[in-house]
């Protein structure tokens, strides 16, 4: 027995940082909340989940399809703004994203820009930076070809 004991107070005690398990622990779970409300965004859910601001400058629909300001919807969601991005949505699910939003189809409007898949959407009114709310009226820009 006293040859057991002697064995067993030999090693060392291993240390254990606490706070820094907390903080790796805490930035993964960040990380993953993250993702999973980007998720929801991207698939058109979630609208709750996320907040943001739309960055870069005030467009109007350009001749040419870029992601920009003009397909983006700033929604307002009980003080939390979301950014919903209509671009290259054919009309249905631009339908579908309004109704989500409870906001209301205003006029819908054909243009011609290169290329672009012709009834998608070029263009919503108001865009970002502009923010709407439930109730407000929307209209969308198709690309005629």
């Amino acid at each position: 027995m006293n040859a057991m004991n002697g064995y067993a107070n030999s090693a060392e005690t291993p240390d254990f940082d606490a706070p820094t398990i907390m903080r790796r622990t805490r930035r993964r779970r960040t990380i993953g909340i993250a993702a999973v409300a980007t998720a929801l965004l991207v698939g058109g859910g979630g609208t709750a989940l996320a907040t943001s601001v739309a960055g870069g400058s005030h467009q109007a629909a350009s001749s040419t399809v870029t992601k920009s300001d003009a397909t983006t919807l700033l929604f307002d969601d009980h003080g939390v703004t979301i950014p919903i991005d209509f671009s290259r949505l054919d009309l249905v699910f631009a339908k579908q994203q309004l109704l989500k939003t409870q906001t209301k189809l205003g006029t819908v409007t054909k243009k011609a820009v290169k290329n672009c898949k012709p009834g998608s959407v070029v263009g919503v009114d108001p865009h970002a930076p502009k923010i709407v709310k439930s109730g407000d009226t929307v209209n969308l820009t198709l690309c005629s070809g």
